[in-house]
């Protein structure tokens, strides 16, 4: 049983420390927001406050979830609770795509080129593979379905990673990175984080490596 569900746990571990400080500013944003204290950079936001808000609350559902459906032992042990969550998982990330490209066509130009049309390719992206893995789960291809879960968060967490790129930064440069480079590490982001997702995916099981030694 150990063996069965250790790399998944793993698995789940690391994605709530990556996805943990995106979460707490969603979190605290679905305070701000109906309070009416946005930071004087997000004030602008307050123009679109639904779709913010929508925005906010999909990401922090979307990022607790996103673990807990990956960890395995819900899927194996507690199919109904796997299914249910699932449901919501997907309908927060449709809210989640939704909302990002609503605010993206309200402030096009908020960011450069090379952000927006990251975030537009993201939007898009996930919405995809959202459906793509709902279609897969109708026709139980599993796999199928796992693997584009597993894209589909690592989509609509794509600033997770942001922190973990801009600290080092600052602490080299002793300066906050803003512009072309904080945009581009925000692509980067992104890029990390399907890179990841695509080693999770493909990468040969226990069982699979056995065999093919065999």
């Amino acid at each position: 049983m150990k063996r069965i569900f250790m790399r998944p746990l793993r698995l789940a571990l690391f994605l709530v420390v990556l996805s943990a400080i995106p979460i707490l500013v969603s979190a605290v944003r679905l305070y701000q927001i109906p309070a009416g204290t946005l930071p004087a950079d997000s004030a602008k936001f307050l123009a679109v406050p639904w779709a913010h808000f929508a925005h906010a609350m999909s990401g922090v559902l979307f990022g607790l979830l996103g673990p807990a459906q990956f960890a395995g032992v819900l899927a194996q042990r507690f199919g109904r609770l796997h299914r249910a969550m699932g449901r919501i998982f997907v309908a927060a990330g449709a809210a989640l795509a939704l909302s990002s490209l609503r605010l993206l066509w309200q402030f096009p130009d908020a960011s450069t080129w090379v952000l927006t049309l990251a975030r537009l390719v993201a939007g898009v992206g996930l919405g995809l593979a959202l459906t793509t893995a709902l279609i897969a789960i109708r026709r139980r291809d599993i796999p199928r379905h796992k693997a584009w879960m597993i894209r589909a968060y690592a989509l609509g967490m794509g600033s997770a990673t942001v922190s973990f790129l801009l600290f080092p930064i600052y602490l080299i440069s002793g300066q906050p990175v803003d512009g072309l480079l904080s945009d581009l590490v925000f692509v980067a982001s992104w890029a990390i984080n399907i890179g990841l997702a695509e080693w999770v995916i493909r990468r040969p099981r226990a069982g699979q490596g056995a065999a093919a030694m065999a």
